[in-house]
């Protein structure tokens, strides 16, 4: 099995792809060890050669930043941290999500400025490479001073509490430990707060909402190509000099997918009647390029969360110094999360516009795409439930970020809310795979009354192989099967990386 060796060359998204898509173990580089012993050794000459408080090594945490703690009780507060801190709930989040969480703390760790012991990063780097996941929850982060609750629950399992999930069963994480012939770690002073200090939770969400954002963009011109065939659109919209005019990255590659998608189609070329199409067809690549470049900007920021030292305070052994600061507040995240929310969420306004075209009895085509209407309702209901879902995502896509609550006895008095708005970006994802799927049902179906004109071989393919798990409608059937098999044909789609920009 592959390995991959952190070290501290940054990684880039395409890398941390095939880190998680090809299962490879991760281990450390010996300079990067070398940097995180170094670190763990000035931390604990500091603390024996001094009286002066450090902020979360010998005092207590938050609002209570100012009480010394004794040094005979610095493990023990450590411990405390992650106990007290174990405050999530409602929904598990899923171990793809987990997994980067665990992937993205030890780059954090293992870059030598939070004075960790090389013992904690390699548990993690286990937990990590044995694939066992701590039950994280959904609720509980501010996104202020890092993911406080869900970072607790990610690292309970290290001293022997909470939760895993292992090869598809919950256990106590105690006998999991067990198994491996393991102890609980005993965390050193500053461990308990470098775990849970730092934007992980939301990082991990973003990079994986990432990933699922540069599908859905891929996904949304595919099924949008289909509608333009089956709608007997024109093409001018697609036209380079349209492009050109007007600059902008993202409207060039979604028209480039567009045109390579309908290349040598039979219908694109056939004489159109209509002069112009509806917005949702002709502002295909404003409407969708403006997702893309917002992912494409989305994708600079995460990227450079993921290489940085999100820990608070840092240690500094080059300019020997430990120095508080704010480094876990996540409103970077926050706002590219949120900006995500928006964009994704259009991409299922447009689409559902589109099916509502397709079913109105215009171009030729039958009334809901059924022959015998009245007796059928064909595909009217499915665009109601496209309908519900985009005012759905309406509402998720308000901006988290705009809004903030004051913690810890008023000392965290301003919270990104970057948690929240990942969760509602991986809710809004989810739908507009859903409306996606509801547009292919329904390109699919008004295609067949375009015949025997031909689409593109390209087009034509994707047809036939939607063909296998969607079958053409001739009378009124339960259309929730049909809309569930959809969507999964859409989601088994493997999209190449190389799409990632």
């Amino acid at each position: 099995m592959t390995t991959h060796t952190i070290s501290s060359k940054d990684l880039d998204l395409k890398q941390i792809k095939n880190i998680l898509d090809s299962n490879h173990r991760i281990d450390l580089s010996k300079t990067q060890i070398k940097i995180i012993n170094d670190s763990r050794a000035y931390l604990e000459k500091k603390i024996n050669s001094s009286e002066d408080p450090i902020y979360g090594v010998n005092t207590g945490f938050g609002s209570l930043h100012n009480i010394k703690v004794d040094s005979k009780q610095l493990n023990k507060l450590q411990e405390n941290l992650i106990i007290s801190h174990a405050c999530g709930v409602g929904e598990v989040i899923s171990n793809k999500v987990v997994k980067i969480m665990l992937l993205l703390k030890i780059i954090s760790l293992s870059k030598g400025y939070s004075g960790v012991h090389i013992n904690t990063i390699n548990r993690l780097i286990f937990f990590y490479n044995e694939g066992i996941f701590p039950i994280i929850y959904s609720y509980g982060s501010l996104g202020a001073s890092g993911d406080l609750a869900p970072l607790a629950h990610l690292s309970l399992p290290l001293i022997g509490k909470g939760k895993v999930e292992y090869k598809g069963k919950v256990f106590e994480s105690s006998t999991i430990l067990k198994k491996f012939n393991l102890k609980p770690v005993k965390l050193l002073s500053k461990e308990g707060l470098a775990l849970l200090n730092g934007t992980q939770f939301m990082c991990a969400y973003a990079t994986f909402l990432l990933f699922e954002s540069y599908k859905l963009s891929y996904l949304a011109d595919m099924i949008s190509s289909i509608s333009l065939e089956a709608f007997d659109c024109r093409y001018e919209p697609f036209n380079k000099i349209i492009n050109s005019t007007r600059g902008h990255y993202g409207q060039s590659v979604v028209s480039k997918r567009i045109n390579d998608f309908t290349k040598g189609s039979k219908i694109k070329d056939n004489k159109k009647s209509n002069l112009q199409d509806p917005y949702s067809f002709r502002c295909i690549p404003q409407v969708h390029g403006a997702t893309l470049d917002t992912i494409i900007y989305a994708s600079k920021v995460i990227t450079t969360e993921i290489n940085s030292v999100t820990d608070n305070p840092i240690i500094s052994v080059k300019d020997d110094e430990i120095v508080s600061g704010g480094n876990f507040h996540g409103q970077p995240l926050a706002y590219v999360l949120d900006f995500l929310k928006i964009s994704i969420a259009e991409l299922g306004n447009i689409s559902e516009r589109r099916i509502y075209n397709l079913i109105s009895g215009k171009r030729g085509l039958p009334v809901f795409l059924t022959q015998d209407s009245g007796l059928n309702s064909g595909f009217m209901i499915p665009q109601y439930t496209a309908a519900n879902i985009v005012s759905i995502n309406k509402q998720f896509a308000t901006p988290a970020s705009i809004d903030s609550i004051t913690s810890s006895n008023g000392q965290e008095d301003h919270v990104s809310m970057g948690a929240n708005s990942a969760i509602q970006l991986n809710e809004i994802a989810k739908n507009v795979k859903y409306i996606l799927g509801i547009e292919m049902f329904t390109a699919a179906q008004a295609l067949e009354f375009r015949k025997p004109l031909k689409s593109s071989k390209t087009i034509e393919k994707i047809f036939n192989n939607y063909r296998k798990d969607v079958k053409f409608i001739k009378k009124d059937e339960v259309m929730h099967d049909y809309i569930i098999e959809s969507l999964k044909h859409i989601d088994n789609l493997n999209i190449d990386e190389r799409l990632i920009v």
